[in-house]
């Protein structure tokens, strides 16, 4: 194993095939097969994806164009610095709880001996880093993979890391919008165009899916993929743990742009929880970076009423704190991280 990587547990899992280097060259053939699968997939997601950004902007455009900007910028100066401060604190709990996902999946593919700060310091290098850039898909397999090789991963493990952080995701994303429309089935009728009692009937589904998924993971241990790439799904108890943290991420998340909200604007937490998973998975979907215009778009046209000044307002300051920060931060933590690495290899 390479003698420059940071935060190498002293016992561990070996790497395969290792040249002068120090580069596993079996596992850089089967990370390089994964991403050319993952490139083939994003051919229909590239249409999608410019389908989603065209209706954003025209939205966007629409929502804006009778905007008061120097109302705006009052309101954002308004803002006390204890409401700030509270939002930070909960941006800080939506990334603190973000970490766990790569806790659980390490333990899941049974990789107990890497420890919480190697786990905790791939997740925060590589969500923000590849949601900023908007290639999430690619970007946070590789940087995950820096980060993990130097423990005794392989490519394989990423793959199943991202994939079981994926999950996670998806579980806590998808119980949240459901909950928070059988609650407000009306709050997300501006962006999905159907009726509220649609929306009741989908939300039902949704949990009755999520439900299904937990029982069928309780009765036996469940794989996926294949013999050359096998995935190790949790098991029952772990499938409610990730929902559990999945659900506590989002609702940070929200609950912090819930507080930038100014008290006159009248939005309920139902509503603006399953607005703001309708905005974050079309975000997503548009591969924009951080969802740029896409989740805009969609909050304004889901919570906005006659006044999107406050609205506006909220939204600039939330993505300075939840987007901006984080995305700098981690940006200069990965940089730190390939410094300190390439200084203790030429020093090796």
């Amino acid at each position: 194993m390479p003698r420059n990587c940071i935060g190498r547990p002293e016992s561990g899992g070996t790497a395969i095939g290792v040249v002068a280097r120090g580069i596993p060259t079996l596992e850089i053939n089967v990370l390089q097969k994964t991403l050319r699968g993952r490139f083939r997939l994003r051919g229909l997601g590239v249409v999608v994806s410019i389908a989603i950004a065209s209706m954003a902007i025209y939205a966007l455009t629409h929502a804006l164009r009778n905007v008061n900007y120097a109302e705006v910028f009052a309101i954002m100066q308004r803002t006390d610095v204890d409401t700030i401060a509270l939002a930070l604190l909960l941006v800080a709990c939506s990334y603190g709880s973000l970490t766990l996902y790569d806790l659980l999946a390490l333990r899941t593919i049974g990789r107990s001996d890497v420890p919480y700060r190697i786990a905790a310091l791939a997740s925060f290098t590589s969500y923000p880093i590849a949601h900023g850039v908007g290639l999430v898909a690619v970007v946070s397999p590789v940087i995950r993979y820096r980060i993990y090789s130097c423990n005794g991963l392989g490519a394989i493990d990423v793959a199943n890391i991202c994939f079981l952080t994926g999950l996670t995701f998806w579980l806590g994303n998808l119980t949240a919008l459901g909950l928070s429309l059988i609650n407000a089935p009306d709050s997300i009728a501006v962006v999905d165009f159907l009726p509220p009692q649609l929306n009741r009937l989908l939300a039902a589904a949704l949990l009755l899916g999520v439900l299904g998924f937990v029982v069928w993971s309780w009765l036996s241990p469940r794989t996926l993929g294949t013999r050359r790439w096998p995935v190790r799904l949790p098991s029952g108890p772990m499938v409610l743990l990730q929902i559990a943290i999945g659900i506590f991420d989002l609702g940070a998340a929200a609950l912090a742009m819930y507080v930038l909200i100014p008290d006159g604007a009248h939005i309920g937490i139902f509503r603006l929880i399953a607005v703001f998973i309708a905005a974050t998975l079309l975000g997503f979907a548009s591969h924009a970076p951080a969802g740029l215009g896409v989740f805009d778009a969609a909050i304004l046209l889901g919570l906005g009423g006659e006044d999107t000044e406050p609205l506006l307002a909220a939204l600039l300051m939330f993505r300075f704190l939840y987007h901006f920060l984080p995305f700098v931060a981690a940006l200069l933590l990965f940089g730190a991280v390939e410094a300190l690495r390439s200084l203790r290899g030429k020093k090796a």
